[in-house]
């Protein structure tokens, strides 16, 4: 009893030592990553990236924001998409999950199969393209930027799946007997029940919706609908190409740090965002992972 006892703080010991070193190494690119953004591109150049910075200078920073109200509109932008695009990708794919469930459904086997198969086939970019374009009419509008990404069979797949081992069926049928609707069970029963998963789902349909620059590309060719992610990408191909054609200029281009800066810019919102989401996120990937 007195052995164990003595192993139980040395076990300890050893685990938060290795779990500290563990967090360590994937901590250090991120303080590599910021030290690089806040050096001089020459000294990038010269000597590499450090654990700080070398000839502090936050001359890639001011080159992202030298064109301020531009950059913080695409800022905006995101934002806005990111928020509402998340919202209603939830609210339709959980709805979809949901009537997938259902067990009274009919075909629901066949709807599933369906979308299942849109994930080995499509029809191609260039049909895609002319069907958003010509007969939905969403080029240049804000819904674009939303209703584009926000479909996601697997996401719908594994909300079922939540949905099925979670939520027992005797208390769907409960509240029919109580007398609810369907909408109403999806409402009041369903999505408060699903809030691990809904919290899991989110975070990357968050994440696919902020590092998106495709879409902005493809479908808007006005200011007001260029998405943060597409301005950057502008900007870094601009970089790229004015250093191919102008490689004896004296002006010296942060193509190095801007790709540095640019990385902590759009990735700094998502470490603000993840600590408040994380408590359901440990627990929405483990789904499936247990089976009862």
């Amino acid at each position: 009893m007195d052995t164990s006892k003595r192993e139980a703080p040395l076990f300890q010991i050893i685990s938060y030592t290795i779990v500290a070193l563990i967090a360590l190494f994937c901590l250090l690119p991120f303080i590599v990553l910021v030290a690089g953004s806040l050096s001089s591109e020459s000294a990038v150049l010269k000597s590499g990236y450090w654990f700080w910075p070398r000839e502090f200078s936050l001359y890639a920073y001011k080159f992202i924001f030298r064109y301020p109200a531009e950059v913080l509109n695409a800022f905006r932008l995101s934002i806005l998409v990111t928020v509402i695009g998340t919202l209603v990708s939830l609210f339709i794919s959980t709805m979809a999950a949901y009537v997938l469930y259902r067990r009274e459904v009919k075909f629901r086997n066949t709807l599933a199969f369906f979308l299942f198969f849109t994930t080995l086939f499509n029809g191609g970019l260039a049909p895609f393209y002319m069907w958003i374009t010509s007969s939905l009419h969403l080029k240049n509008t804000f819904l674009v930027l939303v209703l584009v990404p926000m479909f996601n069979v697997m996401y719908v797949l594994i909300l079922r799946s939540f949905i099925r081992s979670s939520i027992p069926e005797a208390l769907v049928e409960s509240a029919k007997i109580d007398g609810a609707g369907d909408f109403r069970i999806f409402m009041q029963l369903i999505l408060p029940l699903s809030k691990p998963a809904l919290a899991s789902i989110g975070l990357f349909t968050g994440l696919a919706y902020w590092n998106d620059w495709w879409t902005s590309m493809m479908f808007t060719d006005k200011a007001a609908y260029v998405t943060l992610q597409y301005l950057l990408y502008k900007m870094l191909s601009s970089i790229n190409l004015s250093a191919a054609f102008s490689s004896h200029s004296t002006l010296i281009q942060p193509k190095e740090t801007f790709k540095l800066a640019l990385t902590v810019i759009t990735t700094l919102p998502i470490a603000i965002v993840f600590p408040f989401v994380q408590k359901y996120f440990v627990k929405g990937v483990t789904i499936g992972a247990v089976k009862g």
